[in-house]
């Protein structure tokens, strides 16, 4: 049996260096915010023949000077770009090159469905109700807890499982902003509203890895017939391959995605690929171990 608790300073003192390390990165880099954020213009465009892939269109864009670029198809034959606000001139610019002949020489023909910009105030609305549906995420997740562990009050109150829980959500979600922000500061990788799915996903799955082991420490409790330490110990031993057998399959699946997906999702997988590789850890050693902190420090 592996003493993962009884290690406990091992791996507070990982996660906190963590934290810190990536707060630090947050004060100094900030995170690279997209155009859902800070506000930007929207074309729309109808193809009135076969529609051209996403990196075609890339291709044709290079030369246009184009910010937070983002390219969606619509339909069978719609294509949505996005990117940060430009002028009119720019604008007829960027028409001019997504109507470059083809290889055959025939000019591209498609029909321009709507020019619209996006300002920066339903900017600051995206990221009020991220801020907000995050909150109310993570006082959900307490109030469940509280009251699905209900039964649980010695030694530990079942509400303080909910808090524990929300300690490791927390460390989650900081570390996985801080891999954005030096991503964002070196790499021009940028935050939109599917990164705030992507956050609001790690945190649902998270919870559900680090629920599993309490639920097995509420299960051995009542017939253990050893210490705290030793049974949350124990049933974390007895769930840890489950917790990385199912993290390392989902990860295959992300990390698949990374490599073969396109620059569209690339943000959103990469947020999932980081946050859930982080959960899994603070599940196993982070939430349980600070059961035990809290325990021993109420003594």
């Amino acid at each position: 049996m592996y003493k993962i608790i009884q290690n406990r300073k091992i791996w507070l003192s990982i996660s906190g260096t963590f934290v810190v390390v990536s707060l630090v990165l947050l004060i100094s880099f900030g995170l690279k915010l997209g155009i859902d954020f800070t506000g930007g213009s929207i074309l729309e465009i109808k193809y009135h023949e076969a529609r051209p892939s996403i990196s075609e269109l890339q291709d044709k864009l290079a030369s246009v000077e184009l910010n937070s670029l983002v390219i969606q198809p619509v339909g069978t034959d719609g294509m949505l770009l996005r990117f940060q606000e430009i002028s009119e001139e720019a604008h007829q610019e960027v028409v001019g090159a997504l109507k470059k002949t083809t290889e055959e020489g025939i000019e591209v023909d498609f029909e321009e469905m709507r020019f619209e910009a996006v300002g920066p105030s339903i900017g600051q609305e995206l990221k009020r109700k991220s801020v907000y549906a995050i909150v109310l995420v993570l006082l959900a997740i307490v109030f469940y807890i509280a009251w699905v562990f209900r039964r649980v009050s010695r030694p530990i109150a079942s509400w303080k499982y909910g808090i524990v829980a929300n300690v490791a959500l927390f460390h989650d979600v900081i570390i996985t902003l801080g891999v954005f922000a030096v991503l964002g500061k070196y790499y021009g990788m940028e935050v939109n509203t599917p990164f705030v799915a992507a956050i609001l996903t790690v945190l649902g799955y998270s919870v559900n890895d680090t629920i599993v082991v309490f639920d097995r420490i509420r299960e051995n409790l009542p017939i253990s017939d050893t210490d705290f330490e030793d049974t949350v110990n124990r049933s974390v031993n007895q769930t840890i391959t489950r917790s990385i057998n199912t993290s390392m399959t989902t990860l295959l699946v992300l990390i698949a995605v990374l490599i073969f997906g396109g620059d569209s999702i690339r943000s959103f997988i990469l947020a999932l690929t980081v946050g859930i590789a982080v959960g899994t850890y603070s599940s196993i050693f982070l939430a349980s171990p600070l059961l035990v902190v809290w325990e021993r420090f109420r003594k």
